[in-house]
């Protein structure tokens, strides 16, 4: 991590998209990166895939954490992916999956962009630790 990274803050959206209405785990993914001194945006339940997108270019996030639990996730991640990709974001944003994620599935979420997919249990730890060693360098 750059000097410049280090004074700066990270800053993360942490993304419920689609129908799915559990988000517990969301709220404490929020507080942990809170508490790690990130900076942290909610999107709220039952968001759109644009909501997101637009959500991550208008606070200029460097991490978007997508929790999703619905199954899901093969329609609206790449929905995600190319809105940012359609603003011009895709590069710079660090973007992680968490949820109820089928392992036949993950990899085809990271061919399409994903960093990493985070399943049920994963300590909060490793997570942080993973976003510190990836965040996307800024210009």
């Amino acid at each position: 991590m750059s000097a410049e990274q280090q004074e700066r803050a990270v800053r993360c959206l942490v993304a419920k998209v689609g129908l799915d209405g559990h988000d517990r785990g969301a709220h404490v993914i929020a507080r942990a990166f809170r508490d790690a001194g990130f900076e942290v945006v909610y999107s709220g339940l039952h968001r759109a895939p644009e909501d997101i997108v637009q959500a991550a270019v208008q606070e200029d996030v460097d991490v978007l954490g997508i929790s999703i639990l619905s199954g899901a996730h093969n329609t609206l991640v790449p929905k995600v992916i190319e809105g940012l990709k359609e603003y011009d974001a895709f590069d710079d944003t660090l973007i992680l999956v968490g949820g109820i994620i089928p392992d036949e599935d993950e990899d085809e979420l990271k061919e399409l962009g994903v960093a990493e997919v985070f399943g049920p249990g994963t300590p909060m730890e490793e997570t942080i630790e993973f976003i510190r060693n990836n965040v996307p360098e800024r210009a």
